[in-house]
C-alpha cells in the first residue's frame, strides 16, 4: 500500500460541526437579515450540496432538516411578501415569525446534534493510477 493508496478518515467531530453548520447559518441569518439573509440564502445553497450527501448519513439528515426550515420561510416571504403593502411593519411581523420559528428550532437540533452519537468513518482509499506502471 503506498501514500496515494492510504483510506481517508472522517472524524466524528468533523462530522458532527458540518451537521451543525446550516443551523448555525440558519440563527445568524435570522439575527442580523440585512444583510445575511441574502448572503446566506446563496451560501447555504453551496453548504447543502456540500453537506446533503456527506459520507456520514446523519450530516446530510440534519443538513436537509435546517434547510427545509429555512427555505420554506424564505419561499413563504416571496410568494406572501410580495402582497405586502408598503409598509415596515409586515416585514417586522414576518421578521419577528421567523426568529420564533428559526432559533428554538435550530437550538433543539444542535442539541440533537451534540447528544448523537457520532464515530469516525473510513472511506476506502480510491485506486490510483500508477504512471510507471
Amino acid at each position: 500500500m503506498t501514500e496515494t493508496d492510504t483510506p481517508r478518515v472522517i472524524s466524528a467531530r468533523s462530522a458532527r460541526n458540518a451537521a451543525k453548520f446550516f443551523n448555525y447559518g440558519n440563527i445568524i441569518a435570522v439575527l442580523i437579515p440585512i444583510p445575511f439573509v441574502a448572503l446566506w440564502f446563496g451560501a447555504s445553497m453551496l453548504f447543502y450540496a456540500l453537506n446533503r450527501h456527506h459520507p456520514n448519513l446523519k450530516v446530510g439528515h440534519y443538513t436537509q432538516q435546517a434547510a427545509y426550515r429555512f427555505y420554506a420561510l424564505t419561499g413563504f416571504l416571496v410568494a406572501v411578501g410580495t402582497f405586502f403593502p408598503v409598509d415596515i411593519r409586515y416585514y417586522l411581523a414576518f421578521w419577528a415569525l421567523s426568529a420564533v420559528i428559526i432559533i428554538p428550532w435550530s437550538i433543539i437540533d444542535l442539541r440533537r446534534i451534540n447528544r448523537d452519537t457520532w464515530e469516525d468513518i473510513v472511506l476506502p482509499a480510491e485506486p490510483q493510477e500508477h504512471p510507471h506502471g
